[in-house]
């Protein structure tokens, strides 16, 4: 009846195969869009060209380097497949037969593994990722998709890859968890019960970790702060400036997770607006960042009046609003509050407030959650930085097909298909009753006819998927 398959052994079977009985690769209906869409914001021959210098010439020998846009197509597969480390992006890229012909290989090649991503990334430096990230914002902006009138900004947080208990006191390099274990066994707790020692450095009193005195050594750069359920970890900040007309990312960092939100504020939104200025062919800014939004932990006093004096208008609620404080600042210092409060309460300004809620969160859920963000698997500010700019161009790359093709990611695409064929057979059914009705069958007659269309409307839905009707596409 059937042949029971064994497991493949390491004894060679055959010495030779012919390539007509191998398998064949070929790119899903999703990657192939995805690949449409690169060429045709011409995205390959620009990476290539901005990635040059990064390159030792063919004439100098030794083995060819990996081309920058397989490794920047990777990530991007890591973004869609929901895949968070680089190990995990390169053994998914070498299992699938789609994912190679994606890539380019065929099925004797070996696609790059995970330290060649690391190689490649520390070769890369910031500058080529937020070029390839400014060229798909080039691409957004051809198709109309990016404006960059109304920005939002807003941050979150991200959980560091590293431990609270391999914190290092700055000055006797004494490790937290030996110096937790030293007052506990002042207190009368023995050392040596891990779980009493928890409950003592949970409970004890004037417990505070100051990352003035303490640090990771595998991670210097993360810092204590709470995470998003409130808990004490070693945490970064992930900041995205968004166009709130179109929803596109137009700036992407991690900042370190003890630094304010009002910290250098101007300098990282004018930053934004020379992007949009490059990117728009608006040398002057004429007609990119006339607004920010943000919420009430962005608001200060010094960074609203740099802003507006360079023609921003500022839609930023005052955490501190009252009358008395108005009255008792410099005159300069009350027009800006009285601008900032006019914008807050205007019908424009509530406005843009909603959009600032949808399009903000809506890009850090996606970055983030769905894209497997919200856990660090690398170390160090400027890493992290270049992979949340790689996120965040997959993001705007996304937003663009769903433009073109309806869909944005590979699963939207295989759930997109059944929408259209159930809404069909639902319309079907539909004016068959009412034909079914008109013609005078009885009721049960009817509900029986009906019901035999139901049970034969999956073959029919799969019929018509299988053989491309309607030009409907199997997606992946």
């Amino acid at each position: 009846m059937f042949k029971p398959r064994q497991a493949a052994t390491d004894s060679q079977q055959e010495f030779w195969i012919e390539t007509r009985r191998l398998p064949q690769a070929s790119a899903s209906t999703f990657c192939r869009k995805l690949d449409e869409t690169l060429a045709d914001i011409g995205f390959a021959e620009d990476l290539r060209e901005i990635c040059k210098p990064a390159y030792a010439d063919a004439a100098c020998g030794g083995r060819p380097g990996i081309d920058p846009v397989v490794y920047f197509k990777m990530l991007m597969i890591g973004f869609f497949e929901n895949l968070p480390s680089e190990r995990s992006i390169a053994s998914r890229c070498a299992d699938s037969l789609s994912l190679r012909a994606f890539l380019g290989y065929e099925l004797h090649e070996a696609t790059p593994d995970h330290s060649s991503l690391s190689v490649i990334r520390h070769r890369l430096g910031p500058e080529i990722y937020q070029a390839a990230f400014e060229l798909v914002l080039s691409g957004l902006r051809g198709h109309g998709l990016l404006k960059g009138r109304n920005l939002g900004i807003d941050s979150s947080v991200i959980e560091a890859n590293a431990s609270l208990r391999e914190l290092v006191h700055r000055n006797t390099e004494e490790q937290y968890w030996e110096y937790v274990k030293r007052l506990a066994a002042g207190a009368g707790i023995d050392p040596d019960d891990t779980k009493a020692v928890r409950r003592f450095d949970k409970n004890r009193e004037g417990r505070k970790t100051s990352n003035e005195e303490w640090f990771n050594p595998y991670d210097p750069d993360a810092k204590v702060g709470m995470t998003k359920h409130g808990a004490c970890d070693m945490i970064y900040k992930p900041e995205h400036i968004t166009d709130l007309d179109t929803g596109a990312i137009v700036a992407a960092e991690v900042r370190l997770g003890d630094q304010g939100d009002t910290e250098d504020l101007a300098e990282r939104v004018l930053a934004a607006g020379e992007v949009l200025s490059r990117v728009c062919g608006d040398p002057k800014q004429e007609k990119v960042l006339t607004s920010l939004t943000a919420d009430e932990g962005y608001f200060s006093v010094e960074q609203a009046c740099c802003l507006q004096g360079e023609r921003v208008r500022v839609i930023i609620g005052d955490p501190h609003e009252s009358k008395r404080r108005r009255d008792k600042q410099p005159g300069i210092v009350r027009q800006v509050l009285s601008k900032a409060k006019r914008a807050v309460k205007s019908k424009s300004g509530k406005a843009l407030l909603r959009k600032r809620g949808e399009h903000i969160e809506r890009s850090f859920c996606h970055v983030l959650d769905h894209g497997k963000h919200r856990r660090a698997t690398l170390r160090g500010q400027r890493n992290l930085t270049k992979r949340q700019l790689v996120a965040a161009l997959t993001y705007n790359l996304s937003l663009l097909m769903r433009h073109l093709m309806g869909c944005g990611t590979s699963k939207q695409w295989q759930t997109g298909n059944r929408a259209p064929v159930s809404g069909l057979f639902g319309v079907l059914k539909s004016a068959l009753s009412a034909s079914v009705m008109c013609l005078g069958y009885q009721t049960d007659q009817a509900g029986r006819y009906l019901t035999t269309l139901a049970d034969s409307s999956h073959r029919a839905r799969n019929f018509i998927r299988r053989t491309g009707i309607l030009g409907f596409s199997t997606g992946c």
